[in-house]
């Protein structure tokens, strides 16, 4: 297998060369593409299991160090760095995509599934880059990738549960309870999509979709929460 590809990579967007870029293809090869190809010997979920560990000491060494709040607090802003869609979208960004392996069938499944194969692959480039130059290394790039956002996270106070702080807002503000109405679904079964919108009293104060309702109210939420607090500036 040419490696150079994902060499160039790992110069051009992480910095610096792979001791062993085997590890990189691994940490970039999903699970479906060794059951198709049985000459690809391992998949990513080891690496994953590693980088995942990596990203949470990383995260949890950050705030306690900077941050001076109650364990509940900490523990929901670490949730907010490292959810599935925050580092779904650093990955995104960073452009591995192209070089992620599949099968023919996980290249055409689900906008859900692919979102969680891409976060997936940046905890498995975490555990690679560890693996491969160190500690300090992964911290630095998990730094520059996921830490950056905490400003936006306390900021936009995306770390909190919508659902209640918006329920609170409402409250606050209308004197009226948030009240959540289903207004499209789409697709086929396996990958369906809702649309939601939250209503307090008549008026729309946001809407959210997801591949469930759970989901697609919690979009909801978030946009309601923005549309109070721009409000108050």
């Amino acid at each position: 297998m040419d490696t150079n590809k994902y060499q160039e990579f790992a110069k051009e967007k992480l910095g610096f060369e792979f001791n062993d870029i085997n590890l990189l293809v691994v940490a970039l090869t999903h699970r479906s593409y060794v059951n198709e190809h049985k000459s690809a010997r391992e998949h990513n979920e080891r690496l994953e299991f590693l980088g995942d560990a990596v990203l949470e000491l990383v995260s949890s060494d950050f705030l306690y160090r900077n941050y001076d709040y109650p364990e509940g607090v900490m523990t929901a802003l670490r949730a907010a760095l490292v959810r599935t869609e925050s580092i779904g979208e650093s990955g995104i960004e960073l452009g591995y995509e192209p070089l992620v392996r599949l099968s023919k069938g996980e290249k055409h499944g689900s906008e859900r599934a692919h979102d969680s194969i891409l976060a997936d692959c940046f905890e498995a480039v975490i555990g690679a880059i560890y693996l491969d130059q160190g500690y300090e290394k992964a911290k630095e790039f998990i730094y520059k990738h996921i830490i950056v956002k905490i400003d936006t996270i306390l900021e936009e106070e995306t770390w909190r549960d919508p659902k209640s702080y918006v329920q609170e807002l409402a409250q606050k503000i209308d004197g009226q309870t948030p009240v959540y109405k289903t207004l499209k679904e789409e697709g086929p079964d396996h990958d369906k999509k809702f649309t939601v919108g939250i209503y307090v009293g008549d008026s729309l104060k946001g809407t959210g979709t997801g591949h469930s309702k759970q989901e697609a109210q919690t979009a909801a939420a978030r946009e309601g929460v923005k549309k109070y607090k721009s409000l108050n500036k």
